[in-house]
């Protein structure tokens, strides 16, 4: 099939219907789901077998190890993910031996997050295979292109961070029905 005409106001939106390609809409909503999707499942497979299996935690590892003393809110502000996520991942990854958790002298309600040795040392085992996988994954582009993609992307992100908020598009929670008085 031709592919349709892009609207004039958008000329970089193409769509193209042929059943050869999985990427039929050109467009940044489908392509980067599709492309976190990809990263997803490439980084799963390189945390297959370790402590950390999960693409989220080792992603909050990282951040904890390369920040140290990092609060958990601001955790789930770099991480793109809400309270009670970050939260939970935290938990895992505590109850692991893998970070720890310190109460603010400031504010008695913040904690601060540590990497613990064990956990500096996975990551630095870790460090190079991820970064080989990521490679992978960009391995498509010429090597100057790696550079534009992670600058173009960096740009759009910073430029959106008012979108960049958890949540965001789901559905809201049903509300629960209460009982009538005297009901059970």
């Amino acid at each position: 099939m031709p592919p349709k005409p892009s609207l004039p106001n958008y000329p970089w939106a193409k769509f193209v219907l042929s059943p050869d390609t999985i990427i039929p809409h050109r467009v940044p909503f489908a392509l980067t789901r599709r492309f976190q999707q990809i990263c997803n499942t490439v980084l799963a497979g390189v945390l297959a077998g370790e402590e950390v299996t999960v693409p989220l935690a080792y992603h909050a590892l990282a951040l904890i190890d390369d920040f140290p003393g990092i609060e958990q809110h601001r955790l789930a502000v770099l991480m793109g993910t809400d309270r009670t996520n970050v939260g939970q991942v935290v938990d895992n990854l505590e109850a692991k031996g893998l970070v720890e958790r310190r109460v603010s002298g400031v504010d008695r309600r913040a904690r601060h997050l540590y990497a613990t040795a064990r956990a500096t040392e996975l990551r630095d085992r870790m460090r190079p295979k991820v970064l080989a996988a990521q490679a992978t994954v960009l391995a498509p582009l010429a090597p100057e292109e790696r550079e534009v993609l992670i600058d173009l992307l960096t740009r759009v992100v910073e430029g959106n961070e008012m979108q960049a908020r958890p949540g965001a598009g789901r559905r809201a929670p049903r509300k629960k029905m209460s009982l009538a008085a005297g009901e059970e």
